[in-house]
């Protein structure tokens, strides 16, 4: 099926959604495991003992969980805290927390603690910039001194009602977590769910299809998308590979140039995997330290694949930081952990 098209189903009685371009899998979300915690959850928890080393501190959060709260000022042991899940935790140790909430909707952010008003760069036409700005405006008139409005590119053309309402519906929540800002450790607020991150995520563009019905998966060819991407095995033109395997320090990346003898095989297979890595970093949830293992080629030829690398992180949704090359040939990247391994939600 060609275009953008949003399919929402369930797999063993979960709630996933997957993005399609061009009938190719582009990004999946599925809902966390109930052993779990997914990003955006906001807890109240309790501050703890400072980790001077690690330039935070431990924040106790309800059913005996824990946070890592990172460069926090001001707060004592035992003191009640607001706090975000931000990332994902590896099984086992504390949910990465930030203090710098933000309430996300489709078309705009809430972001109490930052105030200001910010419109997205995307939205260029200076009439809906000034008509989107007098909406914000009226939405948080009267709202706490501290909180800020971003207003994301979906919105641009959007009806005045539809922005107003999502506004005041976002500006009341966070009102209401603040509000409730004293007590012990309490989820406040669950992480979205699979199918609602895909209706405020995936809706700029506008899709050309959703597919909403039990079984769409299958008939669109998702489940075999799946099954290849837990694979690790992502195959590129001319019969070259990359497998993409995680292990307990890092996430290996190696490039194979297959049966392509040629002199600029290489360098070919190189710069097809650099295009290649974010999806399949997305598509199998994987982050932290990740090391690659180019197929050997001129140095001269680095600079084009630093530059394909870019290029194709620039577009990724995903936070990811370009360390270099070491000095065993190898280039390393990190990548934020937001979602949760591909391995921990799907079996084929």
């Amino acid at each position: 099926m060609k275009g953008r098209v949003v399919a929402l189903d369930r797999i063993d009685g979960r709630e996933v959604a997957a993005l399609m371009v061009d009938g190719q899998l582009q990004d999946v979300f599925f809902d966390a495991p109930e052993d779990r915690v997914g990003v955006g959850a906001v807890f109240r928890g309790k501050v703890g003992r400072p980790m001077k080393g690690q330039g935070g501190l431990m924040v106790s959060l309800p059913d005996g969980m824990s946070g890592f709260l990172k460069g926090a000022k001001g707060l004592s042991d035992g003191q009640a805290v607001l706090v975000q899940v931000s990332g994902i935790a590896e099984k086992g140790k504390a949910l990465p927390v930030t203090e710098r909430l933000l309430f996300k909707g489709r078309y705009a952010i809430v972001t109490p603690k930052a105030r200001g008003l910010n419109i997205a760069r995307s939205i260029h036409d200076e009439e809906d910039r000034g008509r989107l700005r007098i909406l914000a405006e009226e939405a948080m008139d009267g709202a706490d001194e501290g909180f800020g409005v971003i207003i994301r590119s979906a919105a641009a053309g959007t009806d005045d009602e539809v922005l107003l309402s999502e506004l005041t519906e976002l500006r009341a929540l966070a009102e209401a977590v603040f509000a409730d800002a004293s007590g012990g450790p309490e989820l406040l607020v669950a992480e979205p769910g699979a199918h609602h991150m895909a209706w405020r995520d995936w809706s700029f563009p506008d899709p050309d299809a959703v597919e909403d019905y039990e079984g769409c998966f299958e008939n669109l060819g998702i489940l075999d998308a799946l099954d290849q991407a837990y694979s690790g095995r992502w195959a590129l033109p001319n019969g070259a590979w990359i497998e993409v395997e995680s292990t307990k320090a890092l996430v290996a990346v190696d490039v194979n140039t297959g049966s392509d003898t040629s002199p600029a095989a290489a360098t070919k297979a190189n710069l097809a995997a650099a295009r290649a890595l974010p999806r399949a970093l997305r598509l199998q949830g994987l982050a932290g330290q990740i090391t690659m293992d180019p197929a050997p080629m001129p140095k001269n030829d680095r600079r084009r694949f630093e530059d394909a690398l870019r290029s194709a992180f620039k577009a990724d949704s995903g936070e990811t930081a370009l360390a270099g090359w070491t000095p065993l040939g190898h280039y390393e990247l990190r990548r934020k952990r937001d979602r949760i391994p591909l391995s921990e939600l799907y079996k084929p």
